[in-house]
């Protein structure tokens, strides 16, 4: 209950942060504060008291009802349908999710992260009007996805005038929120409550100190236990041997057992539907025949208050009428209850006390919670998905139907990342019980969670898992097959040379016969992975084009179920620019899809794609987006770490082999290959060629796809500069012949630069000059600097300083923009030598700037409204706008046009 009957006792700290809070929204800054603590605690009562008479304040609440624990997004709905007049502000994608996953229309099922924009929109656009308080009592009661999405929008908020007060028992699923833990009434306090709590209202002291010991300070058991202790005289007494929850519950149970036998049955009814709906209550009581006025004895006794809904005094007095029912009358209520929400059309509620109704099993009912899963899964709400076809499986009889029902379930329970769960699900499935699709799903969703579970077998065995699983789909689901065959090739990706049960070659046979199952673009796909694996380059060339082509026809809805099998295939073509476009493609249709999970994916592939194509800053700046992202869904930022980005930006190297090296015992052999060629792109930087050479050596000598690829022209470097010729010349005849089959600017470039180190004199300069002109084409800035660079070194050696002078400076301007510190003292020391000196130019501009002032303030220069960056960014317009106002300080412009002129050129 709610009413503030009295001065809080003991609680003025409490209050005071609580206070805190709203009055920071008020003031523009948003805030959150979870109180938790055990029942009896106080904490429905403190936020009664904080939010009791807030002048030009709106409240509203959402509370939580175990009834609707696994109703997808019910405690959204009920916000939602208190911020109705909002709506029209929003973006119509996000009013879309909003809408499906509140049951209010039809459409594709929404990711939960897009439904939790789309509410912080409209909490945002009511802010604008008036300050907000959200309160949530009972959040561990609420459903998984409601859970979520207040998270979600509690980790956006800033600066928004919209404080969110949340309480519940525990850490209710809501990780990483401010929190304020109740503790036990001092002794002070504890006494003046109890003295407030009995008749006459004093306690002898020595009664006081002791009711307090054995209350352990909890507020409602000094408020309801202290007349009964007080009379009993506890003076020097030991706190109780049961816990004071038990104590309360058997107190309140006394209590009901005094009033009359229709009442204790009306209270029966009233406990078993915890969303305290009235109408539900008077029609299962009528179906039990049970007065309608019955339950008023009860509220005279102080046991419920019945007004718009029948709310308990406390969660243990329900508990403890709950609890007394024998399990035959408890079946009976919820029996009655399940008819009277069938009669209302809540059928999520039917189904919920229908459930609670069977002993043992029924496949009516298991068909009927199967049915509520697919609801709640047509919302978005996979989550409660999952929970309810468990609970549809354990009501199933055993056989083909009870796991197919656990396969489902842990298939949802993977979607949104609830591995642990999967894997339990998974572990009581009975094989014998499946069929062969049934089968090869099992395989595959075990073989997709090991990486996400960092599982270092599952991960070295996941693509001799997923071939497995497309075995058992082979005749019989062909999508399916070809989709498992695509994902056995990327988690090979991970692992790589430490892959085992399955060899490249047996991969790329697979492969093969995978794409002549059925036609379409998936058939492409594998028609140019295989000949990734198995063909000479140069016939593999055009079935890897053809494989890139599909995804430019996929439409953006299906962009994201194809996989990054394309960026494998780019790098494999030297095709940079169609690399990049279709990552930033995969991002977008992902941040409009709210799919945060994939939007992660495709930045975090982005920040590894731009150290290949030479670009540090860009990747520096996708990963710290991964950060930002990580953040808003709750995951710890710090453990983002691209150890090759370290590499580049000169991190200390023992650091950057003990990252690397611990990445093998998990599995992650493709890892460590990226660590150890951003070390040996480091060596080459500083002059360490020998040490680049022995470090790139057994990789090359290991070879795997388009990874080795790009390691070969920094193995010519390495090998020209530490005398190893003869290696270097068999490299740049690969490199000579890669650029013949594919044609792009970029090879061209790389096998021309590569050429021009082992050339002699009269023919070096016309092989740089290509490597310059061809890398100019391209989207590489790295390697067209270094290009520029070793031709200036190059010129330098033939006493032609001046013309040494023009390049050397265009590689210093070069890698500074870049971020390249290495390069550009390399680039700095030749171009010394030549008898001109250029001090690092630095980035002043941005150098105050936060990671995400600096991601606004770039959106901002580019044009992009605070709707548009904020969508793109998971806040709202007013939180892009508060940066942007600070940005503005910093760098001293008054315009957005002006940004554009003191940034940083990228």
């Amino acid at each position: 209950m709610t009413t503030v009957a009295a001065p809080l006792l003991g609680r003025a700290d409490e209050l005071r942060r609580l206070g805190a809070t709203i009055t920071a929204a008020r003031n523009g800054t948003s805030g959150t504060l979870l109180v938790r603590g055990d029942p009896g605690m106080g904490k429905s009562a403190l936020l009664a008291a904080a939010t009791h008479d807030l002048p030009d304040v709106r409240i509203l609440r959402s509370d939580g009802y175990e009834a609707e624990s696994t109703m997808a997004f019910a405690g959204v709905h009920r916000l939602v349908l208190q911020l109705a007049d909002e709506q029209a502000a929003l973006p119509d994608r996000q009013r879309a999710a909003l809408a499906v996953a509140t049951g209010t229309s039809d459409g594709d099922p929404p990711d939960r992260f897009l439904v939790g924009l789309g509410l912080l929109g409209l909490l945002a656009a009511a802010a604008r009007r008036q300050t907000l308080v959200c309160v949530v009592d009972d959040a561990h009661w609420l459903d998984l996805e409601s859970r979520e999405v207040l998270a979600f929008v509690a980790r956006r908020l800033q600066a928004e005038r919209v404080a969110l007060l949340l309480a519940a028992r525990g850490a209710a699923d809501l990780p990483g929120l401010p929190d304020l833990e109740l503790a036990g009434l001092d002794a002070v306090a504890a006494a003046a409550l109890a003295d407030r709590s009995v008749e006459g209202g004093v306690v002898d002291p020595r009664v006081a100190s002791s009711i307090a010991a054995a209350t352990g300070g909890n507020p409602l058991a000094l408020i309801d236990l202290s007349p009964e202790l007080a009379a009993g005289g506890v003076v020097g007494a030991e706190p109780y041997p049961v816990p004071i929850g038990s104590r309360l519950e058997a107190h309140y149970l006394a209590q009901v057992r005094g009033l009359p036998g229709p009442t204790r049955a009306w209270l029966a009814v009233a406990a078993a539907e915890s969303s305290g709906e009235p109408s539900l209550v008077a029609q299962a009581c009528a179906a039990l025949d049970i007065a309608a006025h019955a339950g008023e004895p009860a509220e005279t006794a102080g046991l419920v208050v019945a007004g718009r809904t029948i709310e308990f005094r406390h969660p243990l007095v329900r508990a403890a009428v709950y609890g007394a029912l024998p399990g035959p009358r408890r079946r009976e209520i919820h029996a009655a209850l399940a008819g009277a929400s069938a009669a209302e059309g809540a059928h999520e509620l039917e189904v919920w006390h229908a459930a609670a109704a069977v002993v043992g099993t029924d496949e009516a009912v298991a068909a009927r919670l199967g049915a509520a899963a697919d609801r709640a899964g047509m919302r978005g709400g996979l989550a409660s998905r999952a929970r309810l076809l468990e609970r549809a499986a354990e009501l199933s009889p055993p056989g083909p139907g009870r796991d197919a029902r656990l396969l489902d379930a842990a298939e949802a329970a993977a979607a949104v990342g609830a591995a642990h769960h999967s894997i339990a699900l998974l572990d009581r499935l009975d094989p014998d019980q499946l069929d062969r699709v049934g089968r090869g799903r099992a395989i595959a969703t075990r073989a997709l969670l090991a990486t996400f579970m960092a599982d270092p077998a599952g991960i070295v065995a996941g693509t001799a898992n997923l071939l497995r699983a497309a075995g058992a789909f082979h005749g019989v689901d062909p999508a399916r097959e070809q989709r498992t065959l695509i994902r056995a090739f990327e988690v090979a990706l991970p692992a790589e040379w430490l892959m085992q049960g399955v060899t490249l070659d047996e991969l790329g046979h697979r492969l093969a016969a995978g794409a002549d199952v059925a036609p379409g673009p998936r058939a492409s796909a594998l028609r140019g992975l295989s000949a990734h694996i198995l063909l000479p380059y140069e016939q593999a060339v055009p079935a890897m084009r053809a494989a890139l082509a599909t995804i430019a026809e996929i439409p953006d809805a299906e962009l994201l179920d194809v996989g990054y099998f394309g960026i494998a295939l780019s790098m494999a073509l030297w095709d940079e620019r169609s690399c990049i476009d279709d990552l930033e493609r995969a991002a977008r249709v992902a941040r409009e899809a709210g799919s945060l999970q994939m939007l992660d994916a495709s930045l975090w592939l982005l920040s590894l794609v731009e150290l290949v194509r030479g670009d540090p800053a860009a990747a520096g700046r996708y990963v710290e987006q991964v950060r930002e992202l990580r953040r808003a869904m709750g995951y710890p930022a710090e453990q983002v770490v691209n150890v090759a980005y370290l590499a580049w930006a000169g991190a200390p190297r023992e650091q950057i082999q003990a990252i690397a090296d611990a990445l093998v015992p998990m599995g992650f052999g493709g890892a460590w290959t990226v660590a150890m060629t951003g070390l040996s792109v480091r060596d080459i930087a500083e002059g360490h060629y020998r040490d680049a050479y022995e470090r790139l050596r057994p990789m090359i000598e290991r070879p795997f796809l388009q990874v080795t690829y790009g390691q070969l022209p920094d193995y010519v470097e390495a090998a020209v500069r530490s005398g190893h010729v003869a290696a270097a010349r068999e490299t740049a005849d690969q490199l000579d012949a890669f650029a013949r089959a594919s044609g792009t600017p970029w090879i061209r470039g790389l096998a021309a630069r590569s050429a021009a180190l082992l050339a002699p004199p009269d023919e070096a300069e016309a092989l740089y000059l290509a490597a310059i002109g061809w890398l100019g084409r391209s989207a590489t800035p790295a390697d067209l600097a270094r290009a520029h660079l070793v031709y200036g070194e190059w010129l330098r050696r033939e006493k032609r300083r001046v013309d040494a002078r023009e390049h050397l400076r265009v590689a210093v301007a070069a890698f500074e923009r870049i971020e390249a510190p290495a390069f550009a003292r390399r680039a700095a020391t030749e171009l010394a030598a030549t008898g001109e000196h250029v001090p690092p130019r630095g980035d002043g501009a941005s150098v105050d700037l936060t990671p995400r002032e600096a991601t606004i303030a770039r959106r901002a220069a580019a044009g992009e409204t605070n709707a548009e960056i904020g969508a793109a960014l998971f806040i709202s317009a007013n939180t892009v706008d508060y940066h942007l106002r600070k940005v503005f300080r910093k760098l001293g412009v008054t315009s957005r046009r002006q940004l554009a002129q003191v940034l940083p050129r990228p």
